[in-house]
């Protein structure tokens, strides 16, 4: 618990994982207090089990050690797995005092972290230091999805209603997006465009790869009479429409790779399908799948248009009320 009346010391441990790092960001922006992000990049060694790396550095590039130094923080927020001995050698040399919030299932050890949100879908037993999420933590708010909308409003604003925005993530593990599977969503949505006489705004990511973006592309342009505006992923990323697709789009379809990219479009509070083929989809994709639809998030993407509201999904602001609890914040 914290006695001081001034704001709490925040440190993010952003790990190198995109994915991993706006899931902890968006658990400190949902705080409202000011935070520092320590940027963390891994050598070799990061691979080893945490068992082995224990409290300690090991496995981090030492130009990322640098800014790990005293004052120590109150609260660390992360996720990933090799974040946790950095974290834990944070609150040892803090003697203790710093309250570790870690984002996801780590493995063992867990002993010396304060707060742990798990998804559902990981299906982790219940502990008292662990909360079940639907979904994961993201950085989706109403105030930037019209920021960023706003710088893309004039651009498409040639493009009919309803905008179908499409996010597609990509390969993951055995979760394998092919052409033959980008041409198979292409079709869908495609269909989908032209029963309701609206557009698509389309956005590839990393994981989505040459073949596939081509095939969605050819699928795309193969269809007459569906005006499409699509956004290729590259390495200089940096005109990503990604949040003012959410902000913009009427409809969102996106691929049940990606459990970020499905919690991040059910933060909108407006229609969500999810891409994903039952013999191509990971046991956890589909718990999570089957619990958004059976709340009424999401339905199964098969081609069909149609209009649902529902209150927006926010894990971040789940996990930040339990901190507040549990620090006295």
């Amino acid at each position: 618990m914290l006695n001081s009346t001034s704001p709490p010391r925040i440190w993010v441990l952003a790990d190198d994982r995109t994915g991993n790092a706006n899931q902890a960001i968006g658990v400190a922006e949902a705080l409202g207090f000011p935070f520092e992000i320590k940027r963390l990049e891994y050598t070799r060694w990061g691979r080893l089990p945490n068992l082995i790396r224990g409290a300690s550095f090991l496995g981090v590039q030492d130009a990322y050690r640098d800014g790990i130094t005293p004052p120590w923080p109150d609260l660390v927020i992360a996720a990933g797995r090799r974040t946790v001995p950095i974290a834990r050698y944070i609150k040892r040399a803090n003697y203790g005092r710093t309250f570790l919030t870690h984002i996801m299932w780590p493995g063992s050890p867990v002993g010396e972290l304060d707060l742990l949100a798990v998804p559902e879908h990981d299906q982790v037993p219940p502990q008292p230091t662990i909360i079940h999420t639907l979904g994961a933590p993201h950085r989706v708010t109403a105030a930037r999805l019209t920021q960023d909308a706003n710088q893309w409003r004039e651009r498409l604003a040639h493009l009919p209603h309803p905008h179908i925005g499409v996010l597609v993530g990509g390969t993951a593990g055995k979760q394998v997006f092919d052409a033959a599977a980008a041409t198979l969503l292409g079709q869908h949505i495609s269909q989908m465009a032209r029963d309701s006489g609206g557009s698509l705004l389309v956005t590839t990511s990393r994981r989505t790869g040459a073949a596939a973006s081509d095939a969605l592309v050819a699928t795309l342009a193969s269809t007459p009479g569906v005006p499409a505006y699509t956004h290729l992923w590259t390495r200089d990323n940096s005109e990503n429409p990604f949040f003012a697709f959410l902000g913009l789009s009427d409809v969102m379809v996106v691929t049940g790779d990606s459990t970020s990219m499905c919690s991040e479009a059910c933060a909108t509070g407006r229609p969500v399908y999810i891409f994903a083929p039952s013999d191509n989809t990971a046991p956890k994709h589909k718990h999570l799948h089957q619990r958004l639809y059976a709340l009424g998030y999401a339905k199964p993407l098969d081609g069909t248009f149609d209009t649902w509201h529902y209150p927006p999904l926010n894990a971040a602001d789940m996990i930040a009320q339990a901190i507040r609890q549990r620090i006295g914040l």
